[in-house]
């Protein structure tokens, strides 16, 4: 399922343009891609927020320039250092039967056996490229950390594979691993002499 974006075309100049665009709460855009040529169009800032805390990153939508409709990926996101607000935003446009390939973020799920022995769960791989249709792209990976003991980690290798889509990191790539936690001891109290 995809769902429909609505943008407008914009122009390319003054750079006083995408200023004003985003006075105005709308976000400088570009799509290019599959069967397109570069395409500056603008997006209201509400709206593509509110559609991707709906569908995620990695959904597909759709767009419609001059009543031509096509699918589209959020690909890259660029945001001001300070406010945090969008500056601008590029879409490429995907063939829905050509594998795609983007950025899905892994989420640890349960409990690890060895956080309740007293170990301490580390997770070092938080995000890995996968491949799939477009219609089949991960959003999260969930990670299932309940058996990891003191001692042990759990790698990409370790993962069952799955029918949608191909994760395309290194098996041995470790995603988490239980620790044994190791506590300072403490410094020795030093005798204080007064003097009488």
């Amino acid at each position: 399922m995809t769902i429909l974006l609505e943008v407008e075309k914009r122009e390319v100049r003054p750079r006083s343009i995408k200023k004003r665009l985003r006075q105005e709460g709308r976000i400088p855009a570009d799509v290019y891609g599959y069967k397109t040529e570069n395409i500056a169009i603008s997006i209201d800032e509400k709206i593509l927020q509110k559609a991707l805390r709906k569908n995620g990153q990695n959904a597909v939508y759709t767009i419609d320039i001059d009543g031509k409709k096509m699918n589209v990926l959020l690909m890259e996101e660029q945001t001001d250092a300070l406010s945090g607000k969008w500056i601008y935003v590029d879409f490429v446009s995907v063939d829905m039967k050509e594998l795609t390939e983007v950025e899905a973020q892994i989420v640890l799920i349960n409990d690890a056996v060895g956080v309740k022995q007293g170990g301490m769960l580390n997770q070092t791989l938080y995000s890995t490229l996968v491949s799939a249709t477009p219609d089949k792209l991960p959003e999260t990976i969930e990670v299932d950390v309940s058996k990891l003991e003191i001692g042990q980690s759990i790698t990409i290798g370790d993962l069952k594979e799955n029918k949608d889509y191909t994760i395309l990191a290194d098996k041995e790539e470790q995603i988490a691993a239980v620790e044994e936690r190791v506590i300072a001891p403490e410094p020795e109290a030093e005798e204080t002499t007064t003097a009488e």
